[in-house]
């Protein structure tokens, strides 16, 4: 639907983001949010195949309902933010001020600071973990330029063409393969079925009874888990993950139109790009996936190496997606993953994110002393201040609770201290626009501006004529009739 109607018009998928996980977190770790203590004298609800059980709570949904409704309220009120910039024309204002010195930490530390919950996971069992990685890596790198050769019907005919099946399906095959191992070593009981044994998380028989009580056909709807809820806190803390998901699909946006062979998108279609990003991130929030929605730069990379820009594939896509969503044994199944598959990928995914980030420094010269002080501050501060709140908590205490708790938050989440040291010291001191890289940063938005040669593609359908024939519509910055000389 946002690639056909409302968004820019490009060939990207929109998605669940690792940007809102950090400050989902940092609102989870308040006192008041922090799990019962295991193992409490209450009645079990879910049994495992060995007679164990999990986290025995007396009504468990309601345990885990009340923090989905806080999350689903901090992404629900901080999304407006997100609405807000594009509708407004903001972001066009914010990129003259954000430059790569901002982003490069804010994006980097989404990647660093999950480390710890990737070590948990691959903790389970290194040797799955590892096994899985060393897939993904084979697949990924090792075999990315094998192609596998498949036949199509095309022009009446039968034909042979070459396809890089192991470099686009690489991790599903890395997760595949580790999958698989660890259902033999399951059936064949290499693997302790106790809980408290090491390797007992690798076993794919432990959530057995979500597939089994799922049901094969479920319609999400809004307020499913109850009417969310809102805190202060923690819709300000979700904003840095707001303000990080936009800065990342800004970048997205002008990497898509380069591998499809567009021209680079102007100022009205990236304003709402990211407007219908935050329409995105509502509707996810009421429907209460626990998460917001941003573009997929994994999408980006596979459209570079499929050459396939073609809008009808990406809306064919989105309705696959939504079909399989609703069936509800399919999603089961995935919960059967084990946790040290999931960390083996972990590990591959979050570095590349961190690594994304430091990309963005291409732009800046790495030869300034200015900007290694920045980098460096502000990606060291990013990490330490969170550690160290994390580590003391009940430090902060000024009497006023929300006020407690919206100092922690903040200085919980690792991607807002490095973006907010990294735009204050970056504005501050002193330095050239090519030392900062803020001008070639720019030219590629004004690129997309200037360049009226062929801007069709990225023209709202149907309505384009009546939207350039009203004066009033030049002063919307989110229409393609938008007058930026205004």
């Amino acid at each position: 639907m946002s690639i056909w109607h409302g968004e820019n018009r490009l060939p990207i998928l929109q998605g669940g983001t690792f940007s809102f996980i950090t400050p989902t977190l940092a609102i989870l770790a308040l006192p008041k949010w922090q799990c019962p203590v295991p193992n409490a004298p209450v009645k079990p609800l879910v049994q495992f195949h060995n007679g164990t059980s999990p986290l025995q709570m007396e009504n468990s949904d309601e345990v885990w309902m009340t923090r989905m409704r806080e999350i689903q309220g901090a992404i629900l009120v901080s999304s407006l933010l997100q609405l807000t910039l594009g509708l407004s024309g903001l972001v066009g204002l914010v990129l003259r001020y954000i430059g790569p010195l901002a982003i490069a930490p804010t994006i980097n530390l989404i990647g660093l600071s999950l480390f710890t919950e990737a070590g948990k996971k691959s903790g389970g069992h290194w040797g799955i973990a590892a096994l899985t990685v060393g897939l993904i890596l084979l697949f990924s790198q090792y075999l990315s330029n094998v192609d596998v050769p498949m036949v199509s019907y095309k022009n009446k005919k039968w034909m042979v063409f070459q396809y890089p099946l192991f470099k686009l399906f690489s991790v599903l095959f890395g997760m595949c393969g580790g999958w698989l191992i660890c259902f033999l070593l399951t059936i064949f009981d290499v693997l302790p079925s106790k809980s408290d044994k090491y390797g007992f998380s690798a076993r794919t028989d432990i959530n057995l009874d979500a597939v089994t009580n799922s049901p094969w056909f479920h319609v999400p709807y809004p307020g499913q888990w109850g009417v969310p809820t809102v805190s202060f806190s923690s819709v300000l803390g979700m904003m840095a993950g707001v303000l990080a998901s936009t800065m990342e699909s800004i970048g997205d946006y002008y990497a898509c139109a380069r591998l499809s062979g567009a021209p680079p998108p102007p100022i009205h279609a990236v304003n709402r790009g990211i407007a219908v990003e935050g329409i995105g991130c509502i509707l996810a929030a009421l429907w209460g996936t626990g998460n917001g929605t941003t573009s997929y730069s994994q999408n980006i990379a596979a459209l570079g190496i499929t050459k396939v820009g073609s809008r009808l594939v990406l809306q064919t896509t989105g309705i696959l997606m939504i079909i399989l969503g609703i069936f509800g044994k399919f999603g089961a199944i995935f919960i059967t993953i084990p946790d040290p598959v999931i960390g083996g990928m972990f590990l591959i995914m979050f570095g590349m994110i961190a690594a994304v980030g430091i990309s963005n420094l291409q732009y800046v010269d790495l030869n300034s002393s200015r900007n290694l002080v920045i980098l460096g501050f502000s990606t060291f501060s990013g990490l330490v201040l969170p550690t160290w709140f994390q580590s003391n908590p009940g430090i902060i205490d000024t009497g006023i609770k929300e006020l407690d708790q919206l100092i922690v938050v903040l200085f919980t989440t690792h991607m807002f201290i490095g973006g907010f040291f990294g735009f204050i010291l970056d504005n501050t001191i002193p330095g050239t626009d090519k030392e900062r890289g803020i001008k070639s940063w720019q030219d590629k938005v004004q690129d997309g501006s200037k360049n009226m040669h062929d801007q069709s593609c990225y023209d709202i359908p149907f309505c384009n004529k009546v939207l350039k024939r009203f004066r009033c519509f030049q002063c919307l910055p989110f229409l393609p009739s938008y007058n930026t000389t205004q």
